[in-house]
């Protein structure tokens, strides 16, 4: 397997990662901000389909035309203003999930050289797309590790509790 190959399977198992580490929230969980950092569940899964749609469309400028210009943004603005904690978590989720899909496919199409064309952004400068696709990758693990961590705090496991078993 490919270096390129392998960063795009990173890239697309983070759809499945962010559904898994989601499920069986009810709203109030996904909303309450029980720690580490300030932002909720909601919020931080709606930052990551935030990104995911902002780095994919600097995936496509940078596809398609020479030395595009990749704007910053301001996440903690983004998450301010435009009330990620009234969204819902399921339709963020299922959002995030299909668009990973939608970008993988558009990421496998694509031959190994074009994973060194490059854009300028405008705090990072030049960033080439392979660089943008293990970004983001990583920026899903990255966020995982509090997701899961709040999860602990709110007291709601992922799998059973086995009641049946006795201890020795």
């Amino acid at each position: 397997m490919s270096q390129v190959t392998e960063i795009v399977e990173r890239y697309a198992a983070g759809a499945t990662l962010l559904s898994y580490a989601t499920q069986g929230l009810t709203r109030e969980q996904a909303i309450a901000r029980p720690g580490p950092g300030d932002w909720s569940i909601n919020e931080l899964v709606i930052h990551l389909l935030d990104c995911d749609i902002v780095y994919a469309d600097r995936m496509k400028w940078v596809l398609s035309e020479d030395g595009p210009s990749l704007l910053a943004f301001d996440e903690n603005a983004w998450n301010e203003k435009l009330r990620p904690q009234e969204m819902p978590l399921t339709e963020a989720v299922n959002l995030f999930v299909a668009h990973r899909h939608w970008m993988t496919r558009l990421l496998r199409l694509r031959p190994e050289d074009d994973f060194a064309r490059w854009g300028m952004h405008s705090e990072r400068g030049k960033l080439s797309l392979a660089e943008i696709v293990v970004t983001m990758a990583n920026h899903v693990d990255h966020h995982l590790k509090f997701l899961y961590a709040k999860r602990s705090n709110l007291g709601v496991t992922l799998y059973p509790r086995y009641t049946h078993i006795k201890e020795a």
